[in-house]
């Protein structure tokens, strides 16, 4: 009986996926031979037979005739009038072969082996499930949603193994239940308390990178390269990309007939924005291009600082920085260079405005400094935003900010 509940311990696992039928066999002969190490000191003499598909296991021992009474190991020797008692034909020299049965070792002994050979095999499965994540790192996969906590969800591969999508790697707008398909990049795979600890993410740029592989064939197949994207998850991203086909219009092909290819990502990313950027080697052109919306009249670039001066319109300014300055800051990542926005006030009378620095006896530099990176470097540049707006765009507390106004204000009523 305990024979058979052996045989069916190791039988279970013979449709195990991730394990390859001749590890299986292998990890099941280590387990066995193990065993026997455990019981006659030596496994050398020994032939293991597994048929694993029936759950068939023998084990057959083999020792050297020798005279009666000069055994010297009983393990590798046996005795002529034993060996007779089976067949009478042995003679002395000769090899015996006789099978051992498991049942011989005990009960105890079977209940560790049965232990053992779980261990073994869960153990290689994780370390196969390992192996395999590490080689998706930077792809996508599907799952289902299994569990939702507060800190992260469970997910479930159509091979029941599990992975983790922690909520900071969710888009912000993100709502799963259990039983939702979700789609995400593998970012970090590890070994964890002797488990597999995958991690996935939605707000990673390599998330929208496969995103754009998966809808557009000529990036799939190399016509089209993506040469890097910046994102906000949730709000808005900026793919720069560059076709070496002068035939291909790189934008046009990612963003489809109608919006067609586009629509497809942007529905997975809950309605973020997304703009697709002709790439170029002209530094002052891609920042035009980096700033869109923005129409952007003229650019300044400072090498040595890698910074980039920027001037467009006062109704562009807005459209430039973004709401909560998310344009500006991803045109910059993009490019590379820190972007400053001014407006443009070549047409108006220069003795009608001041210079914002001009007021730094009365208000401290770095809070002027803050005005002019959001595009307002003189007293009426900063007049014709709305105190809410300012607010908002400085991120300076509302004191210091009305503080600023009165200060503005009394230089031109004066």
């Amino acid at each position: 009986m305990e024979n058979v509940s052996l045989i069916e311990t190791f039988s279970d696992f013979k449709d195990l996926k991730n394990i390859d039928r001749a590890t299986m066999m292998n990890v099941l002969e280590e387990v066995f031979r193990n065993m026997l190490v455990k019981q006659y000191g030596s496994d050398e003499n020994f032939d293991i037979i597994i048929n694993i598909d029936k759950g068939d296991l023998e084990i057959w021992r083999n020792r050297e005739v020798v005279e009666n009474g000069e055994i010297e190991d009983e393990n590798f020797e046996i005795e002529l009038e034993d060996a007779k008692k089976i067949d009478e034909e042995y003679e002395v020299g000769e090899e015996f072969a006789d099978e051992v049965k498991l049942l011989e070792f005990g009960r105890r002994d079977i209940l560790s082996i049965r232990q053992n050979l779980t261990s073994k095999i869960l153990q290689l499965e994780r370390e196969n499930i390992y192996k395999a994540y590490s080689e998706k790192v930077g792809k996508i996969v599907t799952g289902e949603v299994y569990q939702i906590w507060k800190k992260e969800i469970l997910i479930l591969d159509d091979d029941g193994n599990e992975l983790i999508l922690p909520k900071k790697e969710q888009i912000p707008t993100d709502f799963f239940r259990k039983g939702d398909t979700v789609r995400a990049v593998v970012t970090h795979v590890e070994m964890k308390n002797n488990n597999p600890l995958i991690i996935l993410s939605r707000i990673s740029s390599l998330f929208l990178e496969r995103l754009f592989e998966i809808e557009v064939p000529e990036i799939y197949d190399g016509l089209i390269t993506i040469k890097k994207i910046v994102r906000v998850a949730g709000e808005r991203a900026k793919v720069a990309v560059e076709s070496y086909d002068d035939r291909i219009d790189p934008v046009g092909a990612c963003v489809g007939m109608k919006g067609s290819r586009i629509h497809g990502i942007v529905r997975e990313l809950r309605n973020e924005n997304i703009d697709v950027i002709n790439y170029s080697s002209n530094v002052k052109l891609f920042i035009q291009r980096a700033l869109n919306p923005a129409k952007i009249n003229s650019v300044k670039i400072i090498e040595e600082e890698r910074k980039a001066e920027v001037f467009l319109d006062p109704e562009e300014v807005s459209k430039a920085i973004g709401k909560g300055g998310v344009n500006i800051k991803l045109a910059g990542k993009l490019t590379g260079y820190d972007i400053d926005v001014f407006r443009d006030i070549e047409d108006e009378v220069e003795d009608e405005d001041v210079d914002i620095m001009e007021f730094v006896d009365e208000v401290e530099e770095w809070v002027l400094e803050t005005f002019k990176g959001i595009g307002c470097d003189t007293a009426k540049s900063v007049l014709v935003l709305s105190r809410k707006e300012l607010i908002n765009r400085t991120d300076l507390e509302d004191e210091t900010v009305d503080y600023v106004l009165d200060i503005l204000k009394s230089e031109f009523e004066q």
